[in-house]
């Protein structure tokens, strides 16, 4: 039975419930879905479950006399701060910088109900209102803006978001954990200046502060001199990433102005089902009755899907999931995935049919390395590219096992992965669990079509990418076609490519469109790149040369540029053929 109970998000409800006043007041840019698939209902919950009277302040209005950060008075604790699910900037606007008309994460579609910079002006405002409260800011906005960083959307380098939005504590990745941790010593009298030693958190200190005596800095060039020098920001950023590819990392250090960011290092990756207490926690798994019945386009879209682990290997250039959520694959037990099944079967409106059996790369399910200690000397970014690690643990079994219980359950009709899969974990492989993994995959999980990424054609591009060769879409495609034609079934591959990528000349977008053309391939599924902060394809973006050779780099940059090398795609349009 699902609860029927929301966080509080007014006055009235938290009188409702007995409270004096909420221990932790969380503000976010999402309307508030109480689905473990939305990070500020996760946040929320797991406060909750620790104790903590937690209340939520879903897309508060910041143009008014912003009584909706009045309205819910100071907390006992501290503020928690997120933009939503998506960083503020993607979501409003496109790769050519043009203003989104819709927003998914907002009732009815509708768009206008979050700010640009979104952390950052919601903690202006708190902090002009209630200077004495700590503010926690945490989500994908935060994770990847906590240190120097290049935005697209100002075309500058911005510092830390820690400097412009003056937040006390930032946490980076999937903070359930540090959250807690920062809860319990608040609520124990720790001011936020003494909270300097929590995983998984970043924080401003005039002076480096000490550390123990069998630990050691990584110290990076500072903002300022980032600013005068590409070089040194592209130094940084191979420094970042080779650290935090690390199973155990050192402390980051950057100066900038008077004083120091520092990012600790993240919790230890949460062992196989230790993510499941999260997932049990007592969500509604619904909007807020406040939105009167209205559709919320991103609920809609994962209403009646589940997500079986967090994190990717993959290593791509153009990707922010490791970044956020790590390299190292976090999986939940078959028992904890079986369990929300269950509870989408009794969900209203449920008619037997799993949107999603998935993650970031949904065929990763319990991959891992053989080798524990060996993971931790490794600094590779991708466990599969240039090849798959002989210490990868790269057997789809347990995903097998798993997509083979969920479809025996009683209310399941299909269960569909749709979340996309890394063919070059299978293609090719001579192994009886990936073989039976493709046609199980082809025979019972695809929605009549199956979402794969090559992202280009160029293996000059590909190679910039971190993406396998195009070669192995052409092998993934006969043995996709293979199995259609074995089982009688009519599939459709639908694959994404990226445009304007670093390195990506309008030659190799000439190269690309004879390729495709030449599979009869029309591709749907594209999308012009967009800088994302803490992606090494950004540090190209905005470096003109790659960090880890100091080679020049081609960067397609006007909008002229940018739309030319899109047109490609669309070979089979009368006015992008001529002179193919």
């Amino acid at each position: 039975m699902m609860n029927s109970v929301f966080l509080p998000t007014s006055l009235k409800e938290i009188n409702a419930l007995g409270w004096e006043s909420a221990d932790i007041i969380l503000f976010t840019g999402d309307a508030y879905v109480d689905h473990p698939a939305f990070g500020a209902a996760v946040i929320g919950r797991v406060l909750e479950n620790e104790g903590y009277k937690v209340a939520i302040v879903p897309q508060p209005n910041w143009r008014d006399d912003l009584r909706d950060f009045r309205k819910l008075g100071r907390p006992k604790l501290f503020f928690a701060v997120t933009s939503g699910n998506m960083d503020s900037m993607v979501n409003h606007y496109t790769a050519n910088l043009r203003l989104r008309s819709t927003d998914a994460y907002s009732a009815g579609g509708k768009a206008g109900f979050r700010p640009d910079y979104a952390i950052t002006t919601y903690c202006n405002i708190l902090k002009k209102l209630y200077p004495e409260v700590p503010i926690v800011i945490g989500g994908i906005e935060a994770s990847l803006r906590r240190l120097t960083h290049y935005d697209y959307w100002s075309d500058t380098l911005k510092p830390s978001i820690l400097i412009d939005s003056h937040a006390d504590i930032l946490v980076y990745g999937m903070g359930e954990q540090p959250i807690v941790e920062i809860a319990r010593r608040i609520a124990n009298g720790k001011a936020p200046s003494e909270l300097k030693n929590i995983p998984q958190t970043a924080f401003f200190v005039a002076n480096i502060p000490e550390v123990a005596a069998d630990s050691s800095l990584i110290e990076l060039h500072s903002y300022e001199d980032c600013i005068k020098s590409k070089k040194y920001f592209a130094e940084n950023f191979k420094l970042f990433e080779r650290e935090s590819n690390k199973l155990v990392q050192k402390t980051i250090v950057e100066p900038v102005g008077d004083g120091f960011v520092v990012v600790n290092p993240p919790y230890p990756p949460p062992a196989v089902g230790e993510i499941d207490k999260w997932y049990a926690l007592p969500y509604t798994r619904l909007p807020h009755p406040r939105y009167k019945g209205k559709d919320i386009p991103a609920w809609e879209m994962i209403k009646f899907s589940v997500n079986i682990h967090r994190g990717c290997f993959g290593g791509c250039s153009f990707c922010t999931i490791s970044a956020h959520q790590g390299k190292f694959i976090a999986s939940r037990s078959e028992k904890s995935v079986l369990r929300e099944v269950e509870q989408v079967i009794e969900m209203p409106g449920f008619k037997g049919y799993l949107s999603d059996i998935g993650g970031p790369s949904a065929n990763m399910y319990m991959m891992g390395g053989i080798k524990r200690e060996k993971c931790r000397e490794c600094t590779r970014y991708s466990c599969i590219y240039p090849s798959i690690c002989l210490n990868l643990n790269a057997s789809h079994s347990a995903a097998n096992n798993l997509y083979i219980k969920i479809r025996s359950m009683h209310g399941v009709k299909k269960a569909f992965v749709s979340s996309g899969v890394r063919y070059d974990l299978f293609t090719g492989r001579n192994t009886q669990a990936e073989k039976d993994y493709f046609e199980n995959l082809c025979r019972f999980h695809i929605s009549g079509r199956l979402k794969v990424a090559p992202e280009h054609t160029s293996e000059k591009v590909l190679k910039l990418m971190r993406k396998p060769s195009f070669r192995k879409f052409r092998q993934f495609k006969t043995e996709f076609d293979l199995i259609n034609k074995k089982y009688a079934l009519n599939q459709q591959l639908i694959p994404y490519f990226i445009s304007s990528h670093p390195g990506s000349t309008e030659a190799d977008m000439q190269e690309l469109a004879r390729e495709i053309k030449e599979l009869n391939i029309r591709p749907e599924q594209v999308q012009d790149f967009t800088p994302t902060p803490m992606t090494l394809a950004s540090a190209m973006y905005y470096t003109g040369i790659n960090p880890y050779t100091g080679e020049k780099i081609y960067v397609a940059r006007s909008r002229k540029e940018k739309l030319k090398q899109n047109s490609y795609f669309f070979w089979y349009k009368a006015q992008n053929t001529k002179g193919s």
